[in-house]
């Protein structure tokens, strides 16, 4: 279909495109809102600054299209394909993109805020400054994921999987992270303050002069991961593995560390739970 066609269809009161093919056509800053896509191809389609808010794209293909600065405000993407799209300082506040493929996508600065992420593939993908509050990450694929100074405050991340992860800076305040995987992670000078990471595999992560005040991390798997200089007062670390861990100049005081194993771990200069300082 030509653009021009469904533009004129589009204003004389047409909703319904299903399965329409639109590769590659520029529909930069055009007003779409409601508008039905359901299977539509948009590969490498330009839509910079469009409004589809409230459009349903579910399982649309998007593969490379530049939707920078778009409007996809309560847009349904359940399972579309946005593998390598552009979607830098796009609004998908209260999206549906369960499922969604946005693997190695460009999501620098985008606003996020409640949108439903639950098993997307967001692996390799650039979240840098993005906008996740309260938004739903539920068994989601963020492998080698870029969140560096992301917002995730009160975000669902749990059972997702974020090896390699870098989440340096990042305000993770309340996440609920419960068998999160992290293995391996950035997360230096992040805020993992009050975050629920019940059981979650933070192996080798790194949490160098990371604040996780209150934090459960309960039955987590630290070990060998650099805490460095890292805030722990009043962490729930029982039954925790920080074996082989990197605590040196760490705080605990009033941690809970029962059960926890300290098995080589360093503590050089750590503050105890009692307030002590160990030698």
């Amino acid at each position: 279909m030509y653009v021009e066609e469904l533009l004129e269809a589009y204003a004389a009161g047409k909703r319904d495109f299903q399965e329409v093919s639109l590769i590659g056509v520029n529909l930069s800053g055009k007003d779409l809102r409601g508008i039905n896509l359901r299977r539509a191809n948009l590969s490498q389609a330009i839509v910079r600054g469009a409004d589809l808010s409230s459009a349903n794209l579910r399982e649309a293909r998007l593969i490379g299209a530049d939707l920078s600065q778009a409007t996809l405000i309560e847009t349904n993407l359940i399972g579309a394909d946005l593998t390598q799209a552009n979607l830098y300082e796009a609004d998908l506040s209260r999206a549906g993109l369960r499922g969604t493929r946005l693997a190695t996508a460009n999501l620098n600065r985008a606003n996020l805020p409640e949108a439903n992420l639950g098993e997307a593939n967001l692996s390799h993908a650039n979240l840098s400054e993005a906008n996740l509050n309260h938004a739903s990450l539920h068994r989601a694929k963020l492998i080698a994921i870029d969140l560096t100074r992301a917002i995730l405050e009160g975000a669902n991340l749990s059972n997702a999987i974020l090896s390699n992860a870098i989440l340096e800076g990042a305000n993770l305040v309340d996440i609920i992270g419960h068998g999160a995987t992290l293995e391996e992670a950035d997360l230096r000078e992040a805020d993992l303050s009050r975050a629920k990471l019940i059981g979650a595999n933070l192996i080798n992560a790194n949490l160098g002069r990371a604040n996780a005040r209150a934090a459960n991390l309960s039955w987590t798997s630290l070990r060998g991961a650099n805490l460095r200089r890292t805030n722990l007062y009043r962490a729930q670390l029982s039954w925790a593995n920080l074996s082989e861990a990197d605590l040196s100049e760490a705080v605990l005081i009033s941690a809970n560390i029962n059960q926890a194993n300290l098995h080589n771990t360093d503590l050089t200069g750590t503050i105890m739970p009692s307030g002590a300082t160990h030698e």
